[in-house]
């Protein structure tokens, strides 16, 4: 066939070139499945004799006028048109042009240019007007013969954008790279033209072939890895385009989605990636329909998640997956080639497509579309074309896909980044809890009547609000740059207020029914809840679980944001009927990610009110008022699974027994010191059966301990014991002469030989220890004690005395850090707990903080400075901190580092000791049943009063005395007129600790005594006003009160109170 010297028409085209040219082509491409190399030349020659006569403006020349000829001549085009469009695909999958030489590239470019030309009606030269309509639908013919599946030309486009790579081929010639270009411009035109021939109205079977090339467009292109980024820039916005994206969303919502993780990366990239490929602002590109985009996307997201394993990890392919579209089921590892990169890379290259999620203009966009469909659906309610709706859940749905996919498949920073977008966009959450609220809180006030109750707490409690003049300075002098590089600074002070009725808010909603804060909604757990609520629940306690990490105290109290101290409450009894119900009841997997949420959030907001109270103690007992476990039994069932939990575990095993491990909160204080105690008493029984000694008597722990060196004698006997301090301690005391005491230890020795050692150790004095710079002055770890002899192993040692108290229920008259509390239950401190360690620390951080200047004029950068014996030491809060400039950009991460360094860092070292020593005898599992300020409590006892008629009730009396004794009558009439600091002292004189047993004095070993001191007055003496001269004295070891015998009221309290004011006890007479 020579092409120049024959002028062919087009019935010659038909018959003479294309017949015999598609039966041999036909022939070889069925038995050889290829092309060979010496069938190119007649390839090339017979598409350019098409591609001219295609381009001819000759009806007779043009091949294509074939369809404005007789039926037949129309049926013979289109039947050689889709033989030739079937040979073009199978040339562009067969040659590997990267292999092969420029001439190679150019049967494929030839024979892609003939399939568009072919698929554009545009395009043939010789058509009329009044032939356009038989063209048109030889073209649309063609088209629906594309966006078929049997035609099988997206399987075919998808192999050869397969062969792209990522990245361009750097160095290629420009012919090359122009022919590359081209074929990827015309496959890419062929798998969009049914979108494109949607421009006209499409009724009928055609709405069932646009739904095909949805599918075969989705299923083979949009599942590609880096399916953009293998193309050129250019192409781009073609594929975004709202005819074609929007369209193949609308097209596919109806259809059960394959498990893609590919697809749903593709379609987020390219609905708003920028047209250079590149990720900004997380914008929608224009026109796309974002109804449509967001209902896909969730529904690609939720089979996406539906696939992962049951550790939360997606299993990546390393080779190509078929896809069976009739089954339209896919693996998950759909679309993932092979690759020489490693697995975490290529997770980490598939959340890069995921960036806009995070982006805040890209949230308000989703939430501009549901402000404007709200509106538009309002308007048009009586319309029967309303617009497509779309509410706040189906954002809530797209977001906590989201935040579970980020979650499983970015291991370092999880959904971090997600949620750090949505926890400060303003109103999203406030949204959300709106919908939450009326849908669990049906019939009740949804405004903040009752915000005094706020403010009364706030200002009573660790006068918040007295911070806040200071806190919101605007002074931006030298001082306070002194004071923030310094870490000090001053307060005013407040005072407290009522309201008009002379009882605060707080004591009104304290006295409450708990019914009030049982949720009705949630008495079943996640059972039972929607979807709808599930999804709500999940993303609102993810958001504000994530938001309570960095909420201040100004801004939770004071300023209230983002809710009010009533929502406030609303949402603790909200979380806490869910959380015990859930975890009572039964919780499916489907229900982890809800409730690990949930109980994070619950908890974060518990220690919130732990530190600063804004709920009443009702609202943490209500879930369990009605079925609670007895002690007994609540005790054993919480050892059982304390072994096998871990806290903050959704997934633990269900029953009312995890309630005790995670949520023990609703179980009254009283109950789980009982609880407490009846854990150790099994302890002490399991030991006593496994043959140690328990008890005094023959095998005890024998030391000896000199006078003068009480702590270094029990520091070398007993620090090594470890465990089998939790057995009995027989103490001997050898005077400062020299000389054995006399005496024998039944319990009161050991006693003062562990009070003796506390009062020494926690002395500011000794180095190991000091008091915070709150108001309370609560024991902290020194951080110069490291630098002190044996100091690490000494605080290691504190921790056994005091597991030693708590085991053997001996009160010692100290309290911790609520800070350094948290590291001995093992829990993590955030920034709103700095106030009770350094109040003024917290201040100058606050305000840098809300500083409304440029925060560079502070001159501060990441460091902090620590003082040990005399020396400043700079300590680097991140590697290069010194070089590292505080900005109103980084300040946030500055405060953070900051508070982390204090609250955790810097004392975890010391923790860590005396943790260690504590647990020896206490298991953490036990100590997890109290918060940091019910710690102190069980160490130290309960209120800063006593209850006389308590301890009256259960007081010994020895020597003579009776109950009806002259002189115990006076001495319970003496106490009850003392002040409740005078009766602390008394009892701290008697038993060396100023509160009572947690449960009552009945409780106090050894009992409270008081014992007769026989001192004779003459009876003339008496007569005359003369009384006893002698004072009051105590065994401190025995809980025993000397009480001479008083004839006169006025002299025993004056002689009682001079004893206990002169903080003395045997060597009084």
């Amino acid at each position: 066939m020579n092409q120049n010297a024959i002028c062919w028409n087009k019935m010659q085209i038909s018959r003479i070139v294309l017949r015999p040219f598609i039966f041999f082509m036909t022939f070889l491409s069925t038995r050889y499945q290829r092309i060979e190399t010496r069938e190119e030349d007649c390839v090339k020659l017979c598409f350019r004799v098409l591609l001219e006569s295609i381009n001819s403006t000759d009806p007779n020349e043009n091949f294509c006028s074939l369809v404005t000829g007789t039926t037949e001549e129309r049926k013979i085009w289109i039947y050689q048109s889709k033989k030739l469009i079937l040979l073009c695909l199978l040339i562009l999958v067969e040659f590997d042009y990267t292999d092969r030489g420029l001439q190679d590239v150019g049967v494929v470019s030839l024979a892609m240019r003939l399939a568009v030309l072919l698929t554009d009606r545009k395009g043939w030269k010789s058509i009329t007007e009044r032939d356009t309509q038989y063209a048109d639908a030889a073209v649309k013919n063609l088209i629906w013969f594309i966006a078929n599946k049997e035609s099988g030309t997206y399987n075919c486009i998808r192999r050869y954008i397969w062969k792209l790579d990522p990245v361009p081929t750097q160095g290629a010639s420009s012919c090359r790279t122009d022919d590359r270009f081209l074929i990827t411009a015309s496959a890419l035109t062929l798998a969009l033209r049914p979108f494109h021939f949607t421009d006209t109205a499409v009724t009928g079977s055609g709405v069932l072939e646009l739904q095909h090339a949805a599918e075969n467009y989705f299923f083979f292109l949009l599942t590609i890895p880096w399916f953009s980024q293998r193309l050129p820039m250019v192409l781009l916005p073609a594929l975004k385009h709202k005819s074609v994206l929007s369209s193949c969303l609308r097209s596919l919502l109806s259809k059960k989605m394959p498990q893609v993780a590919w697809a749903l990366a593709n379609i987020i990239f390219l609905a708003t990636s920028s047209d250079d490929g590149a990720v900004r602002s997380g914008k929608f590109a224009p026109g796309l329909d974002l109804v449509a985009y967001v209902r896909f996307v969730i529904i690609l997201a939720e089979n996406l998640l539906a696939c992962f394993g049951k550790d939360g990890q997606v299993r990546f392919r390393n080779q190509e997956i078929q896809v069976d579209v009739d089954n339209q089921v896919d693996p998950i590892g759909m679309g993932l080639l092979e690759s020489e990169t490693t697995c975490e890379s290529l997770k980490m290259s598939y959340t890069d497509l995921l960036k806009p999620v995070y982006q805040q203009s890209h949230l308000l966009g989703l939430l501009n579309l549901e402000k404007d469909l709200s509106g538009r659906m309002t308007d048009t309610h009586q319309s029967s074309e309303a617009p497509m709706s779309f509410e706040l859940l189906d954002v809530a749905y797209y977001y906590s896909c989201m935040i579970r996919i980020f979650s499983a498949l970015n291991p370092v920073l999880g959904s971090l980044p997600v949620l750090n977008m949505l926890s400060f966009t303003p109103g999203f959450l406030s949204k959300l809890w709106e919908v939450l609220e009326r849908s669990l809180f049906p019939g009740r006030s949804h405004d903040a009547k009752d915000n005094s109750f706020g403010n009364d707490i706030s200002k009573s409690k660790d006068d918040v609000s007295q911070r806040k003049q200071k806190w919101c300075a605007k002074d931006r002098g030298n001082k306070w740059v002194n004071v923030l590089h310094k870490f000090s600074g001053n307060s005013p002070t407040e005072s407290s207020k009522m309201n008009s009725t002379g009882k605060s808010s707080f004591d009104r909603i304290r006295d409450q029914s708990s019914s009030v804060w049982d949720v009705e909604a949630l008495r079943r757990g996640p059972v039972g809840l929607s979807k709808d609520m599930h999804c709500l629940l999940h993303l609102f306690c993810a958001i504000y679980s994530h938001l309570l990490l960095v909420l201040d105290d100004i801004e939770f109290y004071e300023k209230q944001v983002p809710f009010t101290l009533e929502q406030q409450r609303k949402i603790s009894s909200m979380l806490n009927t869910l959380v015990y119900n859930a975890v009572s009841g039964s919780v499916g997997p489907h229900n982890r990610t809800l409730m690990d949420s949930a109980i994070q959030c619950l908890h974060l907001l518990y220690e919130r009110d732990c530190r600063h109270q804004f709920c009443p103690p009702a609202l943490w007992l209500s879930p369990g008022e009605r079925n609670r476990l007895p002690i007994a039994v609540a005790a054993r069932t919480h050892e059982v699974l304390s072994a096998t939990v871990i806290p903050d575990d959704a997934s633990a095993p269900s029953s009312m027994a995890s309630v005790i491990t995670l949520t023990p909160h609703v179980f009254p204080f009283e109950e789980r010191v009982e609880m407490f105690r009846e854990l150790i008493n099994m302890d002490k029984e399991s030991r006593r059966m496994a043959g140690e000694v328990v008890g005094p008597g023959p095998g005890s722990v024998e030391v000896v301990i000199r006078r003068g060196h009480i702590v270094e004698d029990g520091f070398q006997q007993l620090n090594a014991l470890g465990s089998r301090l939790k057995s009995s301690i027989h103490v001997s005391f050898i005077s400062e002469s020299g000389l054995p005491e006399a005496g024998l230890d039944y319990g009161g020795l050991s006693k003062e030989f562990l009070t003796d050692i506390a009062k020494a150790v926690f002395s500011p004095e000794y180095g190991l220890f000091s008091q915070s710079s709150s108001s309370d002055r609560l024991l902290i770890p020194n951080t110069a004690a490291r630098f002190l002899e044996n100091g690490i192993q000494m605080i290691e040692f504190l921790g056994r005395v005091v597991g030693k108290a708590l085991y053997e229920g001996i009160l010692l008259d100290y309290s911790f850090s609520l800070v350094f509390v948290q590291k001995l239950l093992g829990r993590y401190s955030f920034l709103d707990e700095l106030s009770t360690l350094d109040p003024e620390l917290y201040r100058n951080l606050m305000y840098v903080k809300h500083y409304d200047g440029d925060v560079k004029e502070l001159s501060l950068d990441f460091t902090a400075t620590e003082e040990s014996l005399g020396k400043r030491h700079l300590v680097e809060l991140k590697p290069g901190g010194k070089d590292i400039c505080v900005t109103n950009e980084n300040k946030l991460q500055y405060i953070h580092a900051v508070a982390d360094y204090k609250l955790n860092r810097q004392i975890l070292p010391f923790s860590n000791a005396f943790c260690r020593g504590l647990t020896d005898l206490v298991s953490p599992s036990w100590l997890r049943l109290f918060n940091a300020s019910e710690f102190n409590q069980l160490l130290s006892g309960g209120n800063h009063d006593i209850d006389i008629g308590d301890l009256r009730k259960n007081t010994r009396y020895t020597g003579g005395y009776t109950e009806g004794s002259r002189t115990v009558k006076l001495f319970w009439e003496v106490v009850a007129g003392f002040e409740a600091i005078e009766r602390c002292m008394l009892l701290k004189f008697v038993t060396s600790c100023s509160r009572g047993p947690l449960l009552g004095f009945k409780h106090l070993q050894p009992a409270f005594t008081i014992h007769k001191v026989v001192c004779d007055v003459p009876f003339l003496a008496t007569l005359g006003g003369q009384d006893v001269d002698r004072l009051p004295s105590a065994s401190t070891c025995y809980n025993t009160l000397k009480l001479p015998t008083y004839k006169r009221l006025g002299t025993l309290r004056e002689k009682l109170l001079y004893a206990i004011n002169s903080n003395a006890g045997f060597e009084l007479s």
